[in-house]
């Protein structure tokens, strides 16, 4: 790969969704959907670090749980990476990151993660997608708040999180 050359796209048909997912929404599906009309394949990747605050549900859990809500969209791939995003995309041999936005604060934390990206690797470029407007007020967090309490979420997450989140909350 080319990596002095920005204007070389090793594969711009190929992109990769980086995320935590803990727990996927339906506001992450939706970008996945949105992402599925401007690129050929889309790696749903989730972030194994352990640096992070304990997550509600393991790698496994969330791995098995994104599957299984993009089930029947054979371009999506799911998988799990540690270290930094860029080299991930870079091994998958994708060109492109894609992040979803709800809300202002969202764009501004995902820019500078997204200049720094551009620092370590200038060949692989971040595009913004934002989720539906019936999504903009869901967050990970507050869902797992609703949850916590007995909350209905259930129209917030695909089918097999809301009852992932019910079992886990019982």
């Amino acid at each position: 790969m080319a990596r002095n050359n920005l204007n070389r796209v090793p594969n711009s048909k190929l992109a990769v969704y980086p995320g935590s997912f803990d727990p996927f929404t339906n506001g992450h599906l939706d970008v996945v959907d949105r992402a599925l009309g401007i690129f050929d394949k889309l790696i749903v990747a989730v972030a194994a670090n352990p640096e992070k605050r304990q997550p509600l549900f393991t790698v496994d859990e969330r791995l098995q749980l994104i599957r299984a809500s993009v089930n029947g969209r054979d371009r999506v791939e799911v998988a799990s990476f540690t270290g930094l995003t860029v080299e991930f995309a870079r091994s998958r041999g994708a060109s492109t990151l894609v992040k979803g936005l709800r809300a202002y604060s969202d764009f501004d934390a995902e820019l500078q993660q997204a200049l720094m990206n551009r620092k370590l690797a200038p060949d692989i470029h971040t595009v913004f997608l934002m989720s539906g407007f019936a999504h903009i007020f869901v967050s990970s967090s507050i869902l797992k708040d609703i949850a916590s309490y007995g909350g209905k979420v259930s129209d917030l997450v695909p089918p097999p999180v809301a009852r992932a989140l019910k079992e886990k909350f019982r």
